[in-house]
């Protein structure tokens, strides 16, 4: 999913990663001090860093700290994190199986055409003419920027004028890191499409696997993969949120139904596209019960016979035989048929999502309530 693209060839040539996504702190630092610290520089020679006479010095914008201290290095580095789980997630396919050997060429033929669209140069240069028609001129002037006089905007009479800092920022920071947040949106498309495509292929799924799922458990480990995205939009949404509680009198609760939302967005982006496989599930479920239970009858009938008719041999007793041990064996492998889900995650992947997007919007919580009195609340509920 992530080596590849004109980015990635650039950070190479650049010494800022290696061929296997080395190199993760200078390529973090970089893309902070290229985004962040020109910011930094231009509203100090501007007077707007701290106390100045602006409702909003640079350093007490939380939205921009959060954006480019945290976000981007949650961007940055989740790069690596899902390089290495992903990469051994999709060898899984083959490694148990689940491709037929005359599907085997639609299975890479998947995964080609995956890699011909992560590698993708027009692809990119659509994300950043994207990122400057749209993101800049549209979304960040009408729904992010804040209408009141900051350490980048000055509005005088309904007009607004950045400041040196405020074009640095529109310019440059703002686009480099919304082209960083889509270009991920990009890859998880491309996630999405590969799964989409091995959904197509008619699977060897074994309805008595222990996982439940036909042999297709490891799919929900692929959640952990992508949980630094899920914290980065969190985080997003808690800085836009605490700027306008702090600068503009707006309360946390005003913000429900955008909290609502991302964590729905979040639910549908990574969990939801596993369901792709919930149709091949439920057959092989169907036809799991239909099979066992034809075995599970035929072997009753014969213990019913065997036993409970008293047609056994005298010489061979109840206590001992193996044959309980296999009615037993018998039911608990029926039960896991019975027992296995046609959707392909867990509770556990629901709840690491909400908390993990809830996790950075929790502090803001102390805007509501002093910390005293939270934590009291707190206690008396655990105790």
């Amino acid at each position: 999913m992530v080596l590849g693209g004109p980015l990635f060839q650039l950070f190479r040539k650049a010494h800022l990663s290696g061929t296997d996504l080395e190199l993760l702190k200078r390529r973090v630092v970089f893309i902070v001090l290229f985004t962040w610290l020109p910011l930094l520089v231009l509203s100090a020679l501007n007077g707007k860093v701290v106390g100045s006479d602006v409702p909003v010095p640079f350093l007490f914008d939380l939205e921009t700290q959060i954006r480019y201290l945290i976000i981007i290095p949650l961007l940055v580095s989740a790069e690596l994190i899902v390089h290495k789980r992903m990469r051994t997630q999709v060898s899984q396919f083959l490694k148990r199986k689940l491709i037929p050997e005359d599907e085997t060429a639609k299975f890479y033929s998947a995964l080609t055409s995956s890699l011909k669209l992560r590698n993708s140069v027009l692809a990119e240069v659509i994300l950043v003419l994207f990122v400057y028609i749209v993101g800049v001129m549209i979304i960040w002037p009408k729904f992010i920027a804040l209408k009141t006089n900051t350490w980048y905007m000055s509005v005088h009479d309904g007009e607004s004028v950045l400041s040196p800092a405020g074009i640095w920022l529109g310019y440059v920071s703002i686009p480099f890191f919304q082209f960083l947040l889509i270009r991920w949106y990009y890859r998880i498309f491309i996630w999405i499409r590969f799964l989409w495509k091995v959904s197509r292929i008619k699977l060897n799924l074994i309805p008595l696997h222990p996982d439940r799922l036909g042999g297709l458990g490891f799919l929900t480990m692929t959640v952990f993969a992508f949980i630094p995205l899920v914290i980065a939009h969190g985080a997003l949404i808690s800085g836009q949120i605490s700027n306008r509680i702090f600068y503009l009198g707006e309360s946390l609760l005003d913000f429900k139904p955008e909290i609502f939302v991302v964590i729905l967005f979040l639910f549908f982006v990574f969990l939801v596209p596993l369901m792709v496989f919930s149709p091949q599930l439920a057959e092989s479920k169907r036809n799991g019960k239909r099979l066992y239970g034809i075995v599970a009858q035929d072997y009753v009938r014969e213990f019913d016979y065997k036993w409970l008719q008293k047609k056994a041999p005298p010489d061979e007793p109840l206590i001992g035989s193996s044959d309980i041990q296999s009615l037993a064996d018998l039911g608990n492998s029926y039960e896991v048929v019975d027992k296995m889900k046609i959707i392909p995650f867990s509770r556990d992947g629901v709840i690491q999502i909400i908390g993990a997007a809830l996790l950075p919007i929790l502090p803001l919580a102390l805007t509501l309530m002093p910390l005293e009195e939270l934590l009291k609340k707190l206690v008396s509920v655990l105790f």
